[in-house]
């Protein structure tokens, strides 16, 4: 799964936040101009998937794509291009010298947000130039599908909304996507990327009370994932999450009734065959249902699995992997929340709630070694969230990326574990004056986060006192008091040509006696040795 999901809707969060960057026009095909942001991070600090290409770090992000070719020294952003726009990217794939991004935004509906997809962009030349395709939308006179000898009643497909593609795979020439609403679908590799419009498949699988599904089959039931104008039928099993493609023919596809696998990916949608595998129909079983990302460790030949816990009051939230192609399956890091799956040779990361996972003992699949607190190395800064969605080995596997709700991080792994050797890389506004600060996100919640405060040593290592004061400026809180900082201490940005970097501290919320102050408007205070006092608000929301 390559996004952030809870229950079954995903609320994409965009933040006012822009890279400390510059802006750089060049020409492509047809002599249209594409902008693109080169920065010291990336575009955003929700990363929601990571995909290593070579020399080449591709980020799908909240705030689009990121790209680097030097190992993270330098990004470059694709938001507010013309290509990506202001899109999500919410899933990324390489197949064929190509890579694919798919896309999505938010809409208010009846005061609701919920997301929506917007199709995805590839590239042939690695990201120079881009085509889009649209989200892959049914017509609405496209009430049936055929299935072997079975003409199938099926509700159309015909918005966007829901219907967002969370997951790539590529298979039988094919690329796949798992698209919630709007189900498991494949184009031909050749046909897409030569044709934009290229006509989409639609996957039929096992309905929730089969285990099985083949063309010989006589069948009768409608293809719709909820209750619509054919009646009350609702699927779970048309509700898709997640994909991998182990080899050239199979194919795993996870939903919210499990894991569906077919070892002919490369017939026509209508002949294929599927199997379904649940934490009801087998007596070794995944944890949970709901499968939101699957992975593969070529070394193990082990499929892995993100089953969360769906209806059934005896499904659990766990990783379950199988070694024997889905016949059995083992659960580990039981009440964990996986996200995410990366492997190289006998090393596998899973992303989760409580930090990502590695493998400790390479024999065995039940010793994991979290990371325990993440700081910078150079800079001394704490990473301030445990939640990872995503991640990815450079091609020798010396190097993770692992993506977290709040930054990007970056873990040289000389020995193939953990090591201390981190690098954070924060997304935020740069600071436009020596003299210039300001407080992000802002307003926030003491119960969900903590507020960062940006500042300006110009440059330098210096003293720093920082304190906070409530709307009469009574004193509340020092946050830090004469401890160096800039100089690498904390920076988070390097200096520019005006002799402004980006140093960044925290606060919690919680007055000097550690309660959490009460909703309203605070102030806080930067003396930094030499130079003038930095005020600046904050606003707490609970």
């Amino acid at each position: 799964m390559k996004l952030k999901i809870a229950a079954f809707i995903i609320l994409l969060a965009f933040q006012n936040i822009f890279p400390q960057s510059l802006l750089r026009t060049f020409e492509i095909g047809n002599n249209k101009k594409t902008t693109t942001f080169e920065s010291e991070n990336p575009a955003s600090n929700s990363i929601n998937d990571i995909l290593v290409v070579g020399d080449t770090i591709w980020l799908g992000t909240s705030r689009g794509l990121s790209q680097s070719t030097d190992n993270g020294t330098s990004w470059k952003n694709y938001y507010n291009t013309s290509e990506f726009g202001t899109e999500s990217v919410t899933a990324l794939l390489y197949a064929g010298g190509v890579i694919f991004a798919s896309t999505a935004h938010s809409v208010e509906k009846d005061g609701t947000s919920f997301p929506e997809g917007s199709g995805l962009r590839f590239s042939s030349d690695n990201g120079i130039t881009w085509q889009a395709v649209s989200q892959p939308l049914d017509e609405p006179g496209d009430s049936s599908v055929r299935y072997g000898n079975n003409v199938l009643r099926a509700l159309p497909v015909t918005v966007a909304v829901q219907n967002i593609i969370y997951d790539f795979a590529f298979a039988g020439n094919k690329i796949w996507i798992a698209a919630f609403a709007g189900g498991l679908r494949s184009v031909s590799f050749d046909s897409l990327t030569n044709n934009t419009k290229a006509k989409w498949s639609r996957t039929i699988l096992p309905p929730d009370y089969l285990s099985s599904l083949k063309p010989s089959d006589s069948l009768s039931f409608t293809l719709q994932p909820v209750a619509g104008k054919f009646g009350k039928e609702e699927y779970l099993n048309y509700r898709l999450f997640s994909l991998v493609a182990i080899n050239d023919s199979t194919l795993y596809a996870g939903t919210a009734n499990g894991i569906n696998k077919t070892t002919n990916a490369f017939l026509p949608a209508d002949s294929l065959r599927w199997e379904k595998f649940n934490h009801q129909n087998q007596d070794n079983p995944i944890s949970g249902n709901f499968v939101v990302a699957l992975g593969f460790n070529t070394y193990y030949k082990t499929v892995f699995a993100a089953s969360w816990k769906a209806n059934d009051q005896n499904e659990f939230y766990a990783v379950s992997y199988s070694k024997d192609g889905g016949v059995n399956w083992n659960t580990t890091l039981l009440g964990e929340k996986p996200h995410n799956f990366a492997s190289y040779s006998s090393s596998t990361i899973i992303t989760t709630d409580n930090g990502p996972f590695l493998n400790e003992i390479r024999s065995s699949l039940n010793s994991w070694l979290n990371t325990g607190s993440i700081i910078d190395k150079k800079t001394g800064l704490a990473l301030q969230t445990s939640v990872f969605y995503s991640a990815a080995f450079s091609n020798n596997g010396l190097t993770a990326w692992v993506g977290s709700e709040d930054g990007l991080v970056k873990n040289e792994m000389p020995y193939s574990n953990w090591s201390d050797d981190w690098k954070i890389f924060y997304a935020s506004q740069p600071l436009q004056r020596k003299d210039d600060s300001y407080a992000f996100p802002n307003p926030f919640s003491p119960k969900m986060e903590k507020v960062k405060i940006k500042y300006n040593t110009g440059g330098a290592s210096k003293k720093v006192t920082i304190r906070i004061f409530d709307f009469g400026m009574n004193y509340l809180r020092t946050v830090i008091q004469n401890v160096d900082r800039g100089n690498p201490a904390h920076v988070i940005n390097a200096s520019n040509a005006d002799g402004i970097n980006g140093v960044l501290d925290y606060w919690d919320g919680k007055d000097d006696s550690g309660s959490v102050v009460p909703n309203g408007v605070y102030f806080y205070r930067v003396e930094i040795q030499g130079q003038e006092l930095q005020f600046g608000k904050i606003m707490v929301i609970q």
